[in-house]
């Protein structure tokens, strides 16, 4: 199992950025695939981005396509999201959820199909002037 913890949310004003990280306490992030998610209240948590290893592909909602950016420092066993050229509908509680990638790498499945089962904690990012 992963325990993920989330922090780097914030409130900025518009046009800013942030930098969120999902660092896993408890063994190998880099043993896990890792994506991001975000949830306004009242509606569904819907994809912002993952990333499929056996491809070497990134996926990345239209909405955030050419403004976040997603990596990893395995060296501090993070996962990051940078967030840049923020909008109010951005505004949203941001998850990063994990799945180990033994179940996905070697059939080629994309990301945005995986079924994520570690979930982080949520970090909120507020966008208002």
């Amino acid at each position: 199992q992963v325990q993920l913890v989330e922090s780097g949310g914030g409130l900025v004003q518009p046009g800013g950025s942030l930098r969120l990280f999902c660092a896993a306490s408890t063994t190998t992030l880099d043993d896990y695939a890792i994506a991001w998610f975000r949830q306004v209240p009242g509606k569904a948590r819907d994809l912002v981005s993952c990333f499929t290893e056996a491809v070497g592909r990134t996926y990345y909602a239209d909405s955030v396509k050419g403004r976040f950016t997603g990596s990893r420092d395995n060296a501090q066993n993070t996962a990051l999201l940078y967030i840049s050229g923020l909008q109010q509908e951005d505004t949203a509680r941001y998850y990063c959820a994990a799945v180990p990638k033994k179940y996905y790498v070697s059939n080629r499945v994309d990301c945005t199909k995986y079924e994520y089962t570690f979930w982080g904690q949520v970090t909120q990012v507020t966008v208002s002037s």
